[in-house]
This record gives structure tokens, C-alpha cells and sequence, in this order.
């Protein structure tokens, strides 16, 4: 199991988590599977930006993003260097700390789609 750490958001975790997640599995589905119910309205396929995360600490231990996904991330509220969209992102065997931004950008909930 790798540690996952998750920094406070004021919705979805307000005193931030330690968590242990799957090698192999997404960072998207590890926070899932531990009860941080982060958004994912395109269930998971890769097709929006709700599931952002900007990797705080092991950012470099990620496979990189495929072409797809950085095209969305541009769309990305907050973008930073170091994001990534869960559903995407990989836990391997290196710690990872992340921080779910304050806002995403929900347009399937805003009815914008």
C-alpha cells in the first residue's frame, strides 16, 4: 500500500486524511474508496475536469499525462504544474500528498453541456 495524503478542502475532507491506496489503482478511486467523495462527473472516462488535483508531493513518480488529459487540464479551475485529473493519475509505489482544489469546473451539473 502507498500513503496518500490528502490537504484539507472544505467540503470533502475538512481536516485533510492519511490514507493508503492501491498501487495501481487511480488516485480518483483511492480517495473513493476511502470516503472522500471527490467529484468525477464523467464517470471516470476522461471527458472533464471535476476530479483535479494539483500533486503537492510526488508529482515526478506519476506516469505522465496522455495528450487527452492535458488537453482538459487547461480547462482546469486553478491549473497548476503539478496537476493532474484523478481519474487518470496512478498511484504507484512513491507517497503522494494532494490537494483537492476549491472549485471545479462541473458544466454536466450547470447543465452547460
Amino acid at each position: 500500500m502507498t500513503t496518500l495524503i490528502v490537504l484539507p478542502h472544505v467540503e470533502l475532507c475538512p481536516e485533510g486524511a492519511v490514507i493508503e491506496a492501491e498501487p495501481g489503482q487511480t488516485i480518483c478511486d483511492s480517495l473513493l474508496t476511502n470516503g472522500i467523495e471527490i467529484e468525477h462527473a464523467c464517470e471516470k472516462s476522461c471527458a472533464c475536469t471535476t476530479c483535479h488535483v494539483v500533486v503537492r508531493d510526488g508529482f515526478g513518480s506519476l506516469e505522465p499525462a496522455e495528450e487527452i488529459e492535458e488537453d482538459l487540464l487547461d480547462k482546469a479551475w486553478g491549473l497548476e504544474p503539478t496537476s493532474r485529473l484523478s481519474c487518470q493519475a496512478v498511484v504507484g509505489t512513491t507517497p503522494l500528498t494532494v490537494e483537492i482544489p476549491k472549485y471545479s469546473i462541473n458544466m454536466a451539473r450547470e447543465g452547460k453541456h
